[in-house]
């Protein structure tokens, strides 16, 4: 008995040599782009280095800035920096992965407002980021300014922070969202609440993927130059925020902790302080006229790119370990 095939199907087997041509070109070309993009990062990078290498050393890293390119350090931007980088997750981690929760677990999409709030977030993600200086500037310097006292440490993480909330919020969405829904019903099976359900079996499995999340929001940030001029973050400081404990050297030259009672009176008091970062501090050498300042702010790329590093390396091990959990 002869079966004849249908006519689609048999178009769709004649065009299979034509198929398999067009996939192996868009592989190509989407090779050939990553080469691009990568060649041309390599040229940055090996001019930055060339260019950084002989003014980046500890002397670079724990001296102040200075009006001379010989003597100029990074010390105050560099802790600028780590201290924003610890606020942004205390103020975008828990708000993004609630905001999150509701949307995903909560919200019924049905409501206009729902899908309002849906569309509202996805375009805050293309905002500029100059948009949340200005949000910041009038929002956190002026209106809260009995609180952030002006432009201070607290001020800059709360918009860096607004800045990336919208990344958080859709990463962890897109984390939670690829739960197997069998995972939901089965703490529904055994007798388990909604919340619980979420709390003890969803968070825990995209935790992973809100880490993910986290990692890019907060490579965005730390970056970010034209929120923090708008805001009005300081160029040159010769000072430290507070250091929330108490330290001295002993005999044997190690860091002891002498008082922990008054680090809480200090952490405030450093959120309150005029502050830096390394973003405005390499923008600062590299606007002026003398090019030993510009290999100046090649070193202080470096010192940037560590800490990107650093604190990229961190959430991998994290991520690492809760995926080994799961």
């Amino acid at each position: 008995m002869t079966v004849t095939l249908p006519q689609s199907e048999g178009n769709f087997r004649s065009n299979y040599e034509g198929r398999k041509l067009q996939t192996n070109i868009f592989m190509v070309v989407a090779f050939l782009a990553t080469i691009f993009g990568l060649f041309f990062l390599g040229i940055l990078l090996y001019d930055v280095f060339s260019q950084g290498l002989s003014y980046f050393n500890w002397k670079f890293l724990t001296t102040f800035p200075s009006r001379n390119p010989e003597e100029a350090g990074v010390l105050s931007a560099l802790v600028g920096s780590i201290w924003l980088m610890f606020l942004i997750p205390i103020f975008a981690f828990p708000l993004g992965i609630g905001a999150a929760v509701y949307m995903e677990e909560y919200a019924d999409r049905d409501l206009w407002y729902n899908r309002a709030l849906e569309i509202n977030i996805s375009n805050l993600a293309g905002v500029p980021s100059i948009i949340y200086g200005l949000l910041g500037l009038e929002l956190y310097v002026r209106v809260l300014e009995p609180i952030t006292k002006g432009r201070t440490l607290l001020a800059g993480a709360l918009t860096l922070s607004t800045l990336v909330l919208p990344v958080v919020i859709i990463s962890t969405r897109e984390a939670i969202r690829a739960v197997p829904k069998e995972i939901r019903e089965g703490a529904y099976g055994v007798g388990a609440t909604r919340w619980q359900s979420i709390w003890f079996h969803v968070l825990p499995i995209a935790f992973p993927g809100i880490l993910t999340g986290t990692i890019l929001a907060l490579s965005r940030a730390i970056g970010e130059t034209a929120p923090l001029i708008t805001l009005g973050a300081l160029t040159f400081i010769a000072f430290l925020p507070p250091w929330p404990v108490t330290t001295a050297v002993n005999e044997v030259g190690l860091v002891e902790i002498e008082n922990v009672s008054a680090g809480l009176g200090s952490f405030f008091e450093a959120l309150q302080t005029p502050f830096t970062a390394l973003p405005i501090q390499i923008f600062n050498w590299a606007g002026r006229p003398q090019v030993e300042f510009h290999k100046v702010s090649a070193a202080g790329i470096i010192a940037l790119l560590g800490l990107l590093v650093a604190m990229n390396s961190v959430a991998v091990l994290l991520r690492a370990r809760f995926q080994l959990k799961k």
